[in-house]
């Protein structure tokens, strides 16, 4: 069974969460701040963390930062009230698997788990357009790159590393997204691929 993390500032909706989530995961440990998310992570090594974009303490990037060398193989997931493209961008970039929005149902959120638990990229519909977007360079990301100057040297080695990896899941997302489409469009997933690198991934409706 997957081991879950869920990260959130407000108590209420980490009840709501586990009230969806039910027996489907392994609950292992919850956090409501950057420095109790650590912790939680590096004690328990769970499989996927449900990160809150915007926390106290540095948020979503700063977990992932913080983290990335002592629980190398966990997952994170977004699941936030955010849509904005920067935060989208922002937190991909800084190593989450997906992205959805907290208007996502208990079914596709178990599925979305499931999936970034064995590997795959997911996002909310309409935010694989952002992704798509900013990697084709239509979105501004300069505010996003600041970020990047301030890292050390091994933390820029993992967000190297991180982004290579998102490369190698352009062909994935592609193939996924063509047969989506359907057979007669998929010339039209072939002439997305001319955009740039990007990762994507639509969470299923079931």
């Amino acid at each position: 069974m997957t081991s879950v993390v869920i990260v959130d500032d407000h108590a209420m909706f980490r009840t709501g969460v586990r009230a969806e989530l039910g027996d489907q995961v392994e609950l292992v440990g919850e956090a409501d701040d950057v420095d109790s998310a650590v912790a939680a992570i590096v004690a328990h090594q769970p499989d996927v963390v449900l990160l809150d974009v915007h926390l106290p303490g540095g948020g979503g990037v700063e977990v992932m930062r913080r983290t990335a060398a002592t629980a190398p193989k966990t997952q994170f997931l977004a699941l936030s009230v955010s849509d904005a493209a920067e935060d989208v961008i922002g937190t991909i970039r800084g190593g989450a698997r997906g992205y959805v929005t907290k208007t996502i149902t208990g079914p596709e959120l178990i599925n979305a788990i499931a999936r970034v638990a064995s590997g795959d990229a997911v996002f909310s519909p309409r935010l694989a357009g952002f992704v798509l977007d900013a990697f084709a360079g239509t979105v501004d990301v300069a505010a996003v790159d600041e970020d990047l100057d301030r890292l050390s040297q091994r933390e820029r080695e993992v967000m190297l590393a991180r982004e290579r990896e998102a490369n190698r899941l352009k062909d994935e997302f592609l193939m996924t997204l063509s047969h989506e489409l359907g057979r007669e469009d998929r010339h039209l997933a072939g002439r997305l691929s001319t955009g740039g690198e990007l990762l994507g991934g639509e969470v299923s409706s079931g």
